[in-house]
């Protein structure tokens, strides 16, 4: 059976409507929408003619089987109207588009309830007496005695108001007047079929609305139209989106034949709201059910528009232009259309799809052409943030979002290029959305709008820079609520989250640095590094490698790739600019501090010098060029903190900085990661890296935090990495200070040091490769005794101050503690590491103690005021001099000497066993006792002097450090040790420290009878061995030792000299350094040899001089 056009079906049902009887199921017309092949909508249009829920008034008629499927989608996309506030969809947070203003409604529901017939808005509409009375009627009887009449006329009235058609044929130009449906009205006086009556109502004048009449249709001042109260609500959803009927073909044809249709059906559907307001007050149950039939009817009706049912050529549904989209964009649509529409289509998948896909590809096509240069991407972004969260009440789907994502090549298309990243960007449906951005890499429209101009000033930097903020946050919240709504949907959960798994998986390249690692040395590279020094080869061994590297076969020079090119350039210019910076700033405080401190000290001089007139005009004029030269360096600093000290300038240098630790890293360990230890030949790609990357990456740490550690909250965990790397392998670089300027970092991120990189410490003790961090640290210890630097005396002692410092807050965590003890019982390293911290606590206390002593004596000279007097000025002035410096020595020494004593006193107390070695015990206990005898001896009132504590001088502490290491050690070995010590051990000297600590109470009772016992135990052990001891002064020259002239028990051969010297004295040597004391030739303890003979011989010897 051939198809039947739009006219044939509308005269069928204009037919049908003008019988007794409704069309029985099986019909002509139902067989015809059956055949159509157009859509399936069609079909379910013809069905709903001839076999839908036909909803009569007053009337037993029989009715035609119910179609099934209609019914349902009837049931549940409108079983309740608006008075009942349900609704099938509901935003999850945002009022749908298009809600009505509650004072209108107010207004409207008072001018109902005092005159329903006359202040209804039908201005010249004439009805007949009947319905006058019958009107009046409504508003004096109850429900209950409303008549049948009544019914069939109220629904007419209601039906004119709704659709703004004229009925009778009385009214003016303005109604819309439908003849055939007048006729046919007018044919059928008994019962009507509202059902059909609606969709034929319906269906003619959406064919009408090509035809002038359009404009009496949509006219805000029409007859037809509602009330004042209504008339804006009309205007809302019909006159914004099309412009007024003027009665003109150019007002007509302004807008497409399918906005014509929906902006009416829209407004039919917002005016039913109206009605069923007016009936929540005379409650009449069939009426209320026509209304929600009109809902029913306005929305498949524009789901027939939105498929081309009435348009010459069908859409497609990957068309980008949808009739639907303006009225989504200007919110026009009225409350629970978009929602009722939805519902209506989604359940068939196919339908659902032609409707509503094209809206979607509309929106992502404006998205494509927007940037944040303007506003007109607000309403796109907003209106798929709203459209993704619209979801089912009870089933909870979210319909727009399930539709997305079951567009496969649409949501994620196949990426062919090897751009995946933009290919990502550009062509997935969510790209558009998510790829705002201010960056002038991403679009050039921000610059040209915001920056173009030429005489750009701050302030307008400002406010341009302010304005795009709040475009970019805006851009953000609606972002994340389109993603949002996407993963708490269970259905579309999984695709976005592979989706945003992707699109990292296609970025992650650009965290990558790629860097040509071999472009340093390239022979075509923008910086000549031949005069820089390397960090593990000289510059000779560099021109080898090069020459070795090009004569490989298969080796080549890789192009200059500008992304290289600029990252050397970058790093070169940290290196001639910021770094130098950093150094200058710190020079400038330096010189400012010292300055400062002259002048202060000439003025508290004064009183000195102001009688002497050269001495007093030479001083006044060095204050004023102090001063002077002070005011322009405070100057200078103020300058550089703007630039200088500016966070954000400081966190983007940490963040390259970052990248370059992670070049380092794939460098000096290509294949495995960071991995301790690295392999014991160093790779020639990092042994002929520029010193400078490791000396400014240092520098520049330390800078940040000694100045600004907030910015060190941007470091990753490649930085920790690489510190604790190069730490554990020292043997990477030729220059011990770039080690040690690691080891600073290390110290300065201590909390006792610096609170505010406590973070940064946190990761570096708890780093998985800092399980090896205690014994490099041991070994650095010993290597900084000689670095080759003029200075290496002094800047030992700084660094092993560090260390010491590190070491104390390794010891907090047992896992560094544990290996610790491990490596005190692994061999030689930890005794060299015992024998330097014994002889750096020798030499700092004695140091110490010598400036206390000399403090004491100027102070006491400065007391006694009339000697003091009979001194020259310049004596004076001399002796004031010398006092400062020796307080400076003091405190310097004296803090030295405090970490150093407490790094011993924890070690002996875990790992004592170390530090009873052979060749250490005896130096050990020598040490002890030489300064327990300078606190507790006779000349230990020399200690004394004025506010110990400004040099950091507290002789308790000490006293009390000394004996908890005696009482740690208490061993045989330790006690034979301590009476071993000709020396310095008295018994008295015991004694009087036991005296001292009862007196002050340093220790506990119980502790302090531990180390009487101690003292008691060595007392026997001396009497024991006086009784054993034979003179051996008269031994033979070739029985003693050459260094220490005292008799040799186990005499050894020194390989490199041939000397022999007894195998205690030597390897106490070589704990200190590796030589044959003789001719500073290398020596090992491997290397010793016995000389078995001359041993033989001491042993025949001495027990002769027993025996006699």
């Amino acid at each position: 059976m051939s198809e039947l056009s739009l006219e044939e079906v509308r005269k069928r049902r204009l037919a049908k409507l003008s019988s007794q009887q409704p069309l029985p199921a099986g019909s002509e017309l139902q067989e015809s929408a059956s055949s159509d092949p157009t859509t399936s909508a069609t079909k379910s249009e013809a069905q709903e003619s001839s076999d839908g829920d036909h909803c009569t008034l007053f009337t037993t008629q029989q009715t035609a089987p119910k179609n099934p499927d209609v019914e349902m989608v009837s049931e549940h996309c409108f079983a309740t109207s608006d008075t009942e506030n349900k609704q099938n969809f509901e935003l999850s947070e945002a009022e749908p588009a298009g809600a009505t203003s509650s004072p209108q409604d107010d207004s409207y529901d008072k001018s109902m309830a005092s005159q329903l017939d006359v202040d209804s808005g039908i201005e010249t509409m004439e009805v007949d007496d009947v319905e006058t009375l019958e009107v009046h009627k409504l508003r004096k009887h109850k429900v209950s005695k409303i008549s049948a009449g009544l019914g069939k006329d109220h629904a007419l009235l209601i039906l004119a108001r709704v659709f703004h058609i004229d009925l009778t044929g009385n009214s003016d130009k303005d109604a819309a007047f439908l003849p055939e449906l007048s006729a046919a009205l007018a044919e059928n006086s008994g019962d009507l079929v509202i059902k059909d009556l609606i969709n034929q109502t319906v269906m003619e004048i959406l064919i009408a609305l090509e035809d002038a009449c359009i404009a009496a249709l949509l006219k805000p001042e029409s007859r037809c139209s509602p009330p004042a109260a209504e008339a804006c609500i009309v205007k809302t959803f019909c006159d914004e989106v099309m412009p007024a009927a003027s009665g003109t073909e150019e007002a007509t044809s302004s807008e497409s034949r399918e906005t014509r249709q929906i902006s009416y059906l829209a407004a039919c559907y917002d005016r039913v709201a109206l009605e069923e307001k007016t009936l929540a007050k005379v409650s009449v149950p069939l009426l209320s059910e026509m209304l929600r039939e009109i809902r029913v009817q306005c929305v498949r009706h524009t789901a027939l528009v939105l498929q081309g049912c009435f348009s010459e050529k069908t859409p497609s549904a990957f068309s980008s232009n949808s009739p639907l989209l303006p009225f989504l964009l200007n919110m026009q649509l009225p409350r629970g259309f978009l929602q009722d529409l939805i519902y209506a289509t989604y359940q068939n998948k196919d339908l659902f799809r032609t409707v509503f896909l094209p809206v979607l590809l509309g929106i992502q096509g404006k998205m494509r052409q927007y940037s944040l240069d303007g506003d007109q991407f607000l309403q796109h972004l907003s209106l798929l943030a709203e459209l993704c969260d619209l979801q089912c009440s009870l089933s909870k789907e979210r319909p727009i979002s399930n539709l997305i994502v079951s567009e496969k090549t649409l949501f994620v298309p196949d990426l062919i290029s090897t751009g995946h990243g933009r290919e990502l960007q550009k062509l997935s449906f969510l790209g558009p959305f998510l790829d705002l951005s201010v960056y002038a890499e991403d679009t050039t429209k921000v610059v040209e709008k915001f920056f173009s101009s030429k005489t750009l000033t701050q302030e307008d930097t400002q406010l341009a820079s302010q304005s795009l903020r709040h475009r970019l946050w805006f851009a953000r919240v609606e972002q994340f609520k389109i993603v949002h709504a996407m993963l708490v949907n269970s259905d579309t959960r999984e695709a976005m989250l592979d989706y945003l798994a992707l699109a990292l998986k296609v970025n992650h390249k650009k965290s990558a640095l790629q860097v040509d690692p071999y472009f340093p040395n390239h022979p075509k590279a923008d910086i000549d590094m031949k005069q820089e020094t390397r960090l593990k080869c000289s510059s000779q061994e560099v021109v080898d490698w090069i020459k070795k590297l090009e004569s490989t076969e298969g080796f080549q020079w890789q192009g200059l790739k500008f992304p290289t090119r600029c990252y050397f350039l970058t790093l070169h210019c940290h290196h001639l600019s910021l770094l130098p910076l950093c150094r200058r700033y710190r020079r400038q405080l330096r010189a400012i501090r010292e300055l400062n401190q002259m002048a202060g000290e000439i003025e508290n001089e004064e009183h000195l010098w102001r009688n002497l007139p050269q001495i007093a005009a030479r001083n006044r004029e060095l204050l004023e060029r102090w001063k002077s030269h002070s005011r322009r360096l405070e100057k200078s600093k103020v300058c550089s903190d703007t630039a200088l000290m500016d966070p954000d300038f400081l966190r983007r240098c940490v963040q390259f900085y970052n990248s370059l630790v992670t070049f380092l890293i794939r460098i000096v360990s290509p294949s495995q990661g960071p991995a301790v230890p690295l392999p014991t030949e160093v790779p020639m790609a990092w042994a002929v890296l520029p010193e400078y990357y490791i000396d400014d990456l240092a520098d520049f740490l330390l800078f940040c935090l000694q100045y600004q550690p907030v910015v060190l909250d941007e470091v990753t965990p490649d930085l920790v990495s690489m510190l604790v790397l190069l730490v554990c392998n020292s043997n990477y670089f030729s220059n011990p200070y770039l080690v040690a300027k690691l080891v600073e970092i290390m110290f300065v991120v201590n909390p006792s040091v610096q609170p505010k990189a406590e973070k940064l410490h946190e990761m570096i003790v708890t780093h998985p490769l800092s399980d090896s961090l205690a014994p490099a640290l041991m070994k650095f210890y010993i290597d900084v005794e000689s670095t080759g630097a003029q200075s290496e005396f002094y800047d030992k002692f700084s660094i092993r101050y560090h260390i010491s410092v590190i070491f104390k807050g390794l010891w907090q965590n047992p896992v560094h503690m544990q290996a610790t003890v491990n490596e005190s019982n692994s061999g030689k390293q930890f005794v060299r590491f015992v024998n330097m911290l014994m002889n750096d606590t020798t030499f700092l206390l004695d140091e110490s103690l010598d400036s206390l002593k000399k403090i004491n004596e100027i102070q006491s000279a400065m007391e006694n005021k009339e000697e003091w007097r009979k001194l020259a000025w310049d004596v004076q002035r001399n002796q004031e001099r010398a006092l400062a410096t020796e307080e400076r020595q003091c405190r310097s020494y004296l803090t030295l000497a405090r970490e150093t004593v407490d790094l011993m006193l924890y070690l002996t107390k875990y790992t004592k066993h170390g530090f009873l070695r052979p060749e250490l015990a005896d130096r050990l206990a020598a040490m002890l006792n030489f300064n327990l005898q300078q606190l507790c001896g006779s000349k230990c009132k020399n200690l004394k002097v004025n506010n110990p504590l400004k040099y950091g001088w507290d002789p308790k502490e000490l006293l009390d450090q000394l004996t908890d290491i005696y009482l740690h050690l208490d061993s045989d070995v330790f006690l034979q040790a301590i009476a071993n010590d000709e020396r310095s051990y008295r018994k008295e000297l015991f004694d009087d420290a036991i005296t001292r600590m009862t007196k002050a109470v340093i220790k506990t009772q119980s502790k302090i009878a531990q180390f009487q016992d101690l003292a008691e135990k060595v007392e026997k052990i001396l009497v024991q061995k006086m009784k054993r001891e034979v003179d051996y002064s008269d031994a033979p020259d070739e029985f003693r030792d050459p260094l220490m002239d005292t008799l040799m028990i186990d005499p050894v051969v020194l390989p490199p000299s041939g000397k022999i010297m007894d195998r205690p004295i030597i390897l106490r040597h070589l704990l200190n350094s590796s030589t044959d004391p003789f001719n500073r030739q290398p020596l090992t303890e491997d290397m010793l040899q016995p000389a078995i003979d001359l041993k033989l011989k001491i042993s025949r010897w001495m027990q002769e001089k027993q025996t006699s």
